[in-house]
């Protein structure tokens, strides 16, 4: 035998053996999508505040509007459409020649709430979200932190940080951060592994070969943490949606001979949203929406691993009764409760620190004696690794005082 042809006959060896672990992988994720179509099948009919509706959209996407990214609105409107999203907060960048925020997608289109906004960096380089943005924006990288936020402040704007491990002025009166954002998460796989299993999974579970990746934002939840102790602040996660990775060949129209994207909107809004909680008796719209995520009255949930809405964190002290985002007097102690739609494993922490973990169960209670920022977070541990630490729900404290 040529010596070629047993270098091609050992490579090829070499290679299929490499590709064992992805086929099991591969194996190991369509077990797992069965498995979640059967809890989203007996998801749990939960108690939750009656008063209260849970909708549920996407933070941080970008469109062609800007530079970054290739997705049309079309694209856009119609990925939001097949999740059925209820909102989208747009983070434009922004241009020194025209107003991104008042030129993207505003309003209601196929009954889905769109805000406005943008995505812009600062003079010394901290970067923000601004949640329903003004023309004046561009001129921010000529500002150091707190003069763009007083700035934002005055014409009663939003100011959220986005990749919070780079940011540096966290004495500033920021109003939220961005604590798992998916673009982020993405920088910590390996290149050489997702190739494979992408190869392998992409094609038939595009979401779950993402998912698989996820890990607790540790370091970001510690900071939340830190700054809650000081001052009421949001917490949230951010899609960071771009839809431009992959190949594409052809023109801008519809006429694409190859147009490969790893993630294409409707993929990147199946994965993790934010959920508002709103009075019922308030109506949906963009005051209301704001004044959510201002006070905090969101959760996150990673909601491919299984439909988060009907989840609740609540606060009764036999006087008022509180969510999440809310303040709440001690007076002779208060009632935390937390409740979720699968049988899942509760964390309660207080001032950052873990104090209570339930076992599998849908609901967690606790008698708080004292004061202190409670927040949650909810595993589905039935799901296994790495999804026994990567947490399914995560909420806005409680601040008891």
């Amino acid at each position: 035998m040529r010596l070629r042809k047993k270098i091609f006959i050992g490579f090829l060896c070499v290679f299929v053996l490499s590709q064992i672990p992805f086929f099991l992988n591969r194996w190991h994720t369509g077990n797992l999508s069965a498995q979640i179509a059967d809890l989203d099948q007996n998801r749990l009919k939960t108690s939750t505040l009656s008063e209260y509706s849970d909708y549920r959209g996407i933070i941080h996407v970008h469109s062609f509007l800007g530079g970054h990214s290739t997705g049309t609105f079309d694209e856009l409107i119609s990925g939001a459409e097949k999740n059925h999203l209820d909102f989208i907060v747009m983070t434009e960048h922004v241009s020194d020649f025209y107003d991104t925020s008042a030129m993207t997608l505003r309003d209601r289109r196929k009954n889905i709430l769109f805000l406005g906004g943008n995505e812009t960096s600062v003079k010394d380089g901290n970067r923000f979200l601004v949640v329903d943005s003004f023309p004046e924006l561009s001129k921010a990288n000529k500002l150091n932190t707190s003069e763009f936020l007083n700035e934002v402040h005055a014409k009663d704007h939003l100011a959220f940080v986005t990749y919070p491990e780079k940011f540096t002025a966290w004495d500033s009166e920021i109003d939220g951060i961005e604590v798992f954002s998916l673009h982020t998460n993405a920088k910590t796989m390996k290149p050489l592994s997702f190739i494979f299993d992408s190869l392998w999974s992409y094609r038939k579970y595009p979401e779950l070969t993402l998912a698989q990746y996820f890990k607790r934002p540790d370091e970001n939840l510690s900071q939340f943490d830190a700054l809650s102790k000081r001052r009421d602040v949001t917490l949230f996660a951010g899609s960071d949606a771009h839809s431009n990775l992959g190949l594409h060949f052809g023109d801008d129209s519809d006429n694409k001979y190859i147009d490969l994207k790893f993630d294409r909107y409707e993929t990147i809004f199946k994965l993790v949203r934010t959920h508002v909680l709103i009075k019922k008796n308030e109506p949906f719209n963009r005051e209301t929406l704001l004044d959510a995520l201002r006070f905090g009255n969101i959760f996150i949930g990673v909601d491919i691993l299984s439909d988060s809405s009907g989840f609740s964190f609540e606060a009764a002290n036999g006087d008022e009764k509180r969510i999440q985002g809310d303040e709440i007097n001690l007076n002779n102690g208060v009632r935390l409760s937390a409740r979720a739609p699968q049988i899942s494993r509760f964390v309660l922490f207080r001032d950052g620190e873990k104090i209570k973990e339930s076992g599998q169960t849908s609901e967690l209670n606790f008698d708080a004696k004292n004061p202190g920022i409670y927040r949650v977070e909810v595993y589905l541990d039935v799901l296994g690794s790495p999804f026994d630490k990567m947490p399914w729900i995560i909420s806005n404290p409680i601040y008891v005082r």
